[in-house]
């Protein structure tokens, strides 16, 4: 899937979903937001994660217990910034979405850490 990205996309977009960046903390539209609804890539419409997933993690970035489908999002191992991370994307355009941790809540333990930016919401 190519397309011209910066016509499509903000620079803040682009710099977040095709630049890896990240968002700062608690500057997202999602972060404190919780209606009933699903999310999907900012980039390409893939479905993401489904408002039941949600929780405040206190990181300051939405996050996820899981993907609305495992392969719906692809996990890369990422040595950036002197650190291993796992970062996470959409498996149908590459975009960067953000990462996922092992300190979520009970039984997954799974905090998939999102940038709004990466994201665009449809209500239930």
């Amino acid at each position: 899937m190519q397309k011209d990205w910066k016509s499509i996309l903000t620079k803040e977009e682009f710099f977040v979903c095709r630049k890896k960046g990240t968002e700062p903390a608690f500057s997202g539209n999602y972060d404190k937001f919780y209606e009933d609804g699903t999310y999907y890539c900012k980039c390409c419409e893939n479905q993401l994660f489904n408002s039941s997933t949600k929780f405040d993690s206190g990181s300051g970035w939405p996050s996820f217990t899981s993907p609305i489908k495992k392969e719906n999002i692809t996990s890369i191992e990422d040595h950036s910034h002197g650190m291993t991370r796992v970062e996470v994307q959409c498996s149908k355009c590459d975009c960067h979405l953000g990462h996922v941790f092992d300190d979520g809540p009970r039984p997954a333990n799974k905090r998939y850490c999102i940038n709004s930016l990466s994201l665009s919401f449809k209500k239930s």
